[in-house]
């Protein structure tokens, strides 16, 4: 089994070895992987911290040893915390890096920072805080930064600057966490998910108080959820089903 690591910013990670491929997730700065394939241009990995899997282009991360992807493992983690920050590379260069890199690993990188990080888990009321931060951020399919982010990378970027681990699909984090039966029982930081025709859980959002919404759709925004699901007074009109509200923490 081979290993790697992100030392670039945010990295493309996608269904298939190829450039034209869908766009699955993002791999951001510091973030370490198991290598399970390797071809000539592309290596399917598998991300530490929630099992994804996809293909990044070989030049597009380093690799490491398997002891080092162990001491990863055990280091307390330390995320960025400001929307976008930077790191010093050799001969004083700078390059940005966003909001939940991994700057636990600059050290190891050979790289400077002097930001602002979370590294502890923090109490359920820090969760809409977060959210906030990604307001009017654009809808972006696969994405996970504050320059472009999908429903559920959203919420699991919400959640892992609190210190709390969800899957990286919506109908993943649907099979996370105690189902409550009423939206009267929620609080704010629970999770409300959506399906389609089909029944098949397609969106997720963020609960907040006085039974608003916050998610990414188009952008991140806040809308009104009721018993029918998501109502947009921009449109004057529901745009997502209900499907289940799921209490994580």
């Amino acid at each position: 089994m081979d290993y790697g690591i992100c030392n670039l910013s945010i990295v493309p990670l996608r269904a298939e070895a190829s450039d034209a491929s869908e766009m699955v997730t993002q791999v951001l700065y510091g973030e370490h992987f198991k290598i399970l394939e390797t071809r000539k241009k592309w290596s399917r990995i598998r991300l530490a911290f929630d099992a994804y899997e996809g293909w990044i282009d070989n030049k597009q991360f380093l690799n490491i040893t398997e002891e080092d992807y162990s001491n990863f493992e055990e280091i307390p983690s330390k995320l960025s915390s400001d929307l976008v920050d930077f790191v010093t590379v050799s001969e004083n260069q700078l390059f940005s890096i966003c909001v939940g890199s991994s700057v636990s690993a600059s050290e190891y990188l050979n790289h400077q920072f002097e930001g602002r990080f979370v590294s502890a888990m923090l109490s359920k009321e820090h969760l809409i805080e977060t959210a906030l931060l990604y307001l009017n951020t654009p809808y972006l399919w696969g994405g996970k930064s504050p320059f472009g982010i999908d429903c559920s990378g959203f919420t699991q970027m919400v959640y892992k600057l609190n210190g709390y681990k969800l899957k990286r699909d919506a109908s993943e984090q649907a099979t996370q966490g105690e189902a409550l039966s009423f939206i009267e029982e929620s609080e704010p930081g629970d999770l409300a998910f959506f399906d389609n025709e089909e029944g098949k859980i397609t969106h997720v959002g963020i609960i907040m108080s006085d039974n608003y919404i916050i998610h990414a759709h188009g952008k991140v925004r806040i809308d009104r959820l009721d018993h029918s699901g998501i109502f947009s007074y921009e449109m004057r009109q529901h745009t997502h089903k209900l499907r289940v509200i799921k209490r994580i923490i």
